[in-house]
């Protein structure tokens, strides 16, 4: 186990060059790791013992009696709740069943608990893939533009030669990456429908239950006593019913009720609840995040103020020099050089490129008046 939890370590681990933001990483990194946790736990049998074990007074084998019940669903009575444990009732949601067993209304059937491991693993994936499509459209074009500046071990002949190249490149390519920042942007959008999306999976794998589980269990401490159930109980009870039938000795069908213990559900119910307010937090930070784009699509003005924000040794007025010039595309890029390159290095880029800008305009209607 300590094997496999070293190899979410390493996924986990920060890149060397960021083509990224933070709340994108957390969406395809942190959630895709989490969700692998919790896959990794649910498996451990050491942890968590058999994920089932059913009681019988009859002959029958347990190991049948657990295998079919563990195939065929447990259930339990949802007026049972709300029922004194001890008196009126065994265990929350266990009662008498009665004639009404097979009443759609008396009883609350669960089978999730099979899949629960695979829905973790779609999502799993659900969450890596804006990852994977945005690097199949990126082509490491950040890497290559950073050309490892990001490193401070080289020699000052080095450094210049890769800082006039990087200029020489925005030069020549500007205005060429509009493509680059809105295939970023959609990617960005897709977490945003992604976690949504799952959320509405989840609610309809566990029967419309989880879109409020969260806040029932916020306000289940100010609920009146006799209204009071706890959600992550009823969403995943410890303990269920089941029935099984078979041939007596007369050859009569006899019925034998058990009681199972649901042992995975004390992982399930922490592990969801996790989910739930985790997703919450995601969702909130990716609209912002996209919120935040819409902004800096429509509204150019902050764009400088943005990198100077992030590096208050580049002066705003070489950076608005740059912006008047080139496209969200090509500011996009060198707000993201901003997260990769030696702050030093990054300065002396702005200022050559917001020069030569500066020159080539001066240059142009110097042209024009020698033609005349």
């Amino acid at each position: 186990m300590l094997g496999v939890f070293g190899t979410l370590k390493s996924f986990c681990k920060i890149r060397d060059v960021s083509n990224d933001c933070p709340v994108f990483r957390l969406h395809y990194q942190f959630t895709t790791g989490l969700l692998a946790l919790f896959i990794l736990i649910l498996t451990a049998t050491q942890f968590i013992g058999n994920p089932i074990d059913c009681i019988n007074d009859g002959d029958i084998s347990t190991h049948i009696i657990n295998s079919y019940c563990w195939i065929m669903s447990t259930f339990t009575m949802p007026d049972a709740f709300y029922r004194q444990v001890g008196e009126e009732v065994a265990h929350p949601g266990v009662g008498n069943v009665g004639s009404a067993w097979n009443d759609d209304e008396a009883t609350k059937y669960y089978t999730y608990y099979q899949w629960v491991v695979f829905v973790l693993a779609f999502m799993a994936i659900l969450c890596y893939a804006p990852k994977f499509i945005w690097d199949a459209m990126e082509n490491n074009i950040m890497g290559t533009v950073v050309m490892g500046l990001n490193w401070g071990l080289k020699t000052e002949d080095e450094i210049t030669k890769k800082k006039q190249t990087l200029v020489d490149y925005m030069l020549r390519h500007i205005r060429s990456h509009d493509m680059y920042v809105y295939r970023y942007f959609f990617c960005e959008l897709l977490c945003l429908v992604n976690v949504i999306g799952q959320m509405y999976l989840m609610d309809a794998f566990f029967d419309g239950e989880f879109f409020t589980y969260g806040s029932r269990l916020l306000n289940f401490s100010e609920m009146p006593q006799e209204e009071r159930v706890d959600p992550m109980v009823y969403v995943f009870p410890r303990l269920t019913k089941c029935v099984f039938h078979k041939f007596g000795p007369s050859g009569t069908v006899t019925r034998h009720d058990s009681l199972c213990v649901l042992a995975l559900n004390i992982v399930n119910e922490k592990a969801f609840i996790f989910v739930w307010f985790w997703y919450i937090i995601l969702a909130t930070m990716l609209s912002v995040v996209l919120l935040l784009r819409a902004i800096m699509i429509f509204v150019p003005a902050v764009r400088p103020s943005l990198i100077h924000m992030k590096n208050r040794m580049v002066p705003k007025d070489a950076i608005e020099v740059i912006c008047k010039k080139s496209s969200l595309g090509d500011w996009w890029l060198l707000y993201m050089l901003c997260f990769n390159l030696d702050p030093f290095v990054y300065k002396d880029v702005i200022a050559e490129l917001s020069k030569k800008i500066e020159t080539a305009e001066s240059n142009v209607p110097q042209s024009k008046s020698s033609m005349v």
